[in-house]
């Protein structure tokens, strides 16, 4: 059996490219398969919890033709951060890893993403701000999880015109496409699950930025929940990373969203366009509509919604859209 290694998508400013991914120890257990249904959906998310990684392992990365050696953490995470050549190419940006395993090249490719210069950057949670999750019931959350599969989970209705009007948001080029980044308190684990719920809906292609991957069946009963201070610091990061770009931040009541993005607000206050917050419950939360309130105060456009069609109206009413 062979070590697995595991790529995500990467992101890149004119100086800078940021890779990530894992290596696993080898395993004879499947890839989730998106398909499977039921019990055997929930066997293949239970693997994804079961996985071990591999420390100390020695990765390679193949760019501009230069050959990039590194080693992956003690949880088997790895992280290139590389000067970056100028160059004249923008989108998405095809990139190579590999590993060795007894002599034996185990090879990976994905994208990363270097936006053409543009107006705006979009930041989105994805579990109820998107894709129907029932974080507020912990215990429905982890039965749709385990027993609904990728084709069988749901969007928000009208989520995917707002975004898709979004991703071409002040440009004149409408080929020229809008950098979406979806960081959510989701674990490494159920990358390939969102990025195939994201395809399957044909939502934005976006970079992903998620929590600390799990490697206990114990741990899967507490996905998602936990400290939120990690989408904090990514967010921030993105900011720090493309100080050049106006954001609009996406997210929902169910959680921390509206206070994160508060304290984002508070100390970018030049960079953010509006905020966006879905209305999950059956009411608006008073709270809620005091951090929003709040976050207006810095001249930063809010939108409390729950259809998407407003958050729609609202865009356009705020020059966002045409």
């Amino acid at each position: 059996m062979r070590p697995v290694l595991k790529l995500y998508r990467g992101y890149a400013n004119d100086q800078e490219l940021i890779i990530m991914g894992h290596v696993f120890k080898p395993t004879n257990k499947a890839d989730y398969n998106f398909q499977k249904k039921n019990f055997k959906n929930a066997k293949s998310i239970i693997k994804l919890f079961q996985i071990k990684t591999k420390a100390n392992e020695d990765v390679y990365l193949e760019i501009n033709g230069e050959l990039i050696h590194s080693k992956t953490l003690e949880d088997g995470y790895f992280k290139f951060c590389v000067p970056l050549k100028k160059d004249s190419n923008f989108g998405w940006i095809k990139y190579s890893v590999y590993i060795k395993h007894e002599e034996k090249i185990i090879r990976s490719s994905s994208s990363y993403i270097k936006p053409t210069p543009g107006k705006f950057g979009f930041i989105s949670d994805i579990d109820d701000t998107f894709l129907i999750s029932h974080t507020r019931n912990p215990l429905k959350k982890i039965y749709v999880l385990l027993f609904k599969n990728v084709y069988s989970r749901k969007v928000f209705e009208d989520v995917v015109d707002h975004y898709k009007v979004l991703q071409s948001a002040g440009r004149d080029n409408k080929e020229e496409e809008n950098a979406f980044f979806y960081v959510s308190s989701s674990e490494w684990n159920l990358y390939g699950l969102i990025t195939q719920f994201a395809e399957i809906h044909e939502l934005p292609k976006a970079v992903l930025l998620l929590k600390k991957i799990k490697t206990s069946l114990t741990q899967l009963f507490f996905t998602g929940r936990g400290s939120h201070n990690h989408k904090f610091e990514k967010i921030k990061h993105i900011l720090e990373f493309y100080p050049d770009l106006k954001y609009v931040l996406l997210g929902d009541d169910s959680q921390q969203d509206p206070y994160l993005y508060e304290s984002i607000c508070k100390i970018f206050p030049l960079h953010i366009k509006a905020v966006y917050i879905r209305q999950v419950g059956n009411s608006k939360k008073s709270k809620t509509k005091k951090v929003l309130e709040n976050i207006s105060s810095l001249d930063v456009a809010t939108c409390y919604f729950k259809s998407s069609q407003e958050a729609i109206q609202h865009s356009k009413e705020i020059g966002l859209i045409d």
